[in-house]
């Protein structure tokens, strides 16, 4: 069954209404995720998750096949999982981005921790969600800076961001 996000019960988030592919099982409520392709349980954080992934893929132009979703990679010994990552054409990660619930206010702990994991996949840009705030960032890895963008960029054939 699809719904359109305005008629469910989730925090309307500052992004576009998308349709989901939902279910009840067990008294909990499922999304669909296209990417994964397969059910998971609609928290806030995957509500977020799921309409950023429909944002990326509808407004930004995203190709769904360069989209990762909760990949693991190993930092400092420790395994974590980006939220979602993006690939370019090559197949070498771009973007990470870090969703959070739209109860979680967006800290430096938050920016903290996706710069961990850019230690490891060393992208170009970094963003940030919580469904409401939304932030990127160009990586300037030569000068180890960073520069905030006004707009999430949009994906074109063979991009290179720096």
């Amino acid at each position: 069954m699809y719904i359109r996000s305005s008629t469910l019960s989730m925090q309307k988030l500052n992004l576009p209404n998308y349709s989901f592919k939902l279910k009840k099982e067990q008294n909990k409520t499922l999304v669909f995720d296209p990417i994964r392709k397969k059910y998971f349980v609609l928290t806030p954080e995957e509500w977020v998750r799921q309409n950023f992934i429909q944002f990326l893929i509808q407004e930004k132009n995203y190709p769904a096949s360069l989209i990762a979703i909760e990949m693991y990679i190993d930092v400092v010994n420790t395994t974590k999982r980006c939220d979602i990552v993006l690939f370019n054409n090559k197949g070498l990660p771009q973007i990470i981005v870090e969703c959070k619930a739209p109860s979680i206010k967006i800290s430096q702990d938050t920016f903290d921790q996706i710069a961990r994991y850019n230690m490891t996949l060393k992208t170009d840009i970094l963003i940030v969600t919580n469904g409401m705030q939304h932030y990127s960032c160009m990586m300037d890895h030569q000068n180890k800076r960073y520069q905030f963008l006004k707009e999430i960029p949009k994906y074109y054939f063979g991009w290179k961001f720096i």
